[in-house]
């Protein structure tokens, strides 16, 4: 396997859905109180990406130096356990992607204030502190917390503020939702990753709490973005934005996928119908916001 291909396989391409839906909800949103604006959606993008990419990134390097990846896990293989990519270079990958991502989002200042500053250094912190420092967020039960609002809450509002120059009730709402649909990817993986995690003193949520909190954490993030569906509706939204509940019901099919999972194609599965989730969730919703 080549080096392009190596790196391209350590940004964990399916994890990418995560960063682009809450920026298409935030712009969606936006374009529906005819506020979108391009240029701030598009650097939210490529920002949102680059804090995607630099999260994986440092996770690669850091669990490995952790020992908590090894080549014997279920789950797709890590360049740095693998030995593919020397950690130094790995961890000077992370952090330049990272110190991209900061860069680029300085340019959202003009459009939302200098306040924004303080987003992107603790996006960047949080980015490597999830698996990085004395307390690292993923070995400590607040990996979903992280997710929830960083690629949730914080990502679909300040899209939607860098164009509008507002964040609405609707907006906060939607990036629960958004959040909570996004960190089903993380508890797909937790639950792969359980006995390893376990082993490695790694304390996720599905650890501490078990598989069956794992199940019932899965379901419950679907049903509450329902529920934000339904009242953007009675809110006065219209109807076409019950469009985003139809990946809900197709994420419904992958919790017994989950529970029969045994073999790393089996997670792999899962994984695919989640992240599909994520995609249509956010892709739906955002339709029908556009369309209304």
């Amino acid at each position: 396997m080549g080096s392009v291909s190596i790196w391209l396989e350590a940004t964990r391409s399916k994890t990418l859905p995560a960063a682009v839906a809450p920026v298409l909800l935030g712009s969606a949103l936006a374009q529906a109180h005819a506020g979108f604006h391009l240029l701030p959606a598009a650097i939210c993008l490529i920002f949102a990406l680059l804090i995607q990419i630099g999260t994986n990134f440092a996770n690669d390097y850091l669990d490995a130096a952790r020992g908590t990846d090894t080549e014997a896990r279920l789950g797709p293989r890590r360049a740095v356990a693998s030995g593919l990519i020397r950690p130094a270079v790995m961890r000077g990958a992370a952090i330049a992607i990272l110190a991209l991502a900061f860069s680029l989002g300085l340019g959202l200042i003009y459009f939302g204030g200098w306040w924004l500053v303080l987003v992107g250094l603790a996006s960047v912190v949080c980015a490597w502190i999830y698996t990085g420092g004395p307390y690292p967020l993923a070995y400590n039960g607040l990996g979903d917390v992280f997710v929830v609002l960083f690629f949730g809450v914080i990502a679909v509002a300040c899209t939607y503020y860098v164009q509008t120059g507002v964040v609405l009730l609707e907006v906060v709402f939607l990036g629960i939702a958004c959040g909570l649909v996004v960190n089903n990817i993380l508890v797909v993986n937790n639950y792969r990753d359980i006995d390893e995690d376990r082993q490695a003193a790694k304390k996720t949520l599905v650890v501490l709490l078990g598989r069956s909190w794992a199940l019932g954490q899965y379901a419950v993030s679907l049903i509450i973005p329902g529920a934000v569906l339904v009242w953007l509706v009675v809110s006065g939204y219209s109807p076409l934005v019950l469009l985003g509940v139809l990946p809900l019901v197709f994420g419904f099919r992958q919790l017994p996928l989950l529970m029969k999972a045994k073999q790393p194609k089996d997670f792999l599965t899962c994984l695919k119908g989640t992240a599909l989730v994520v995609v249509g969730f956010s892709l739906f919703t955002s339709l029908g916001l556009v369309l209304a």
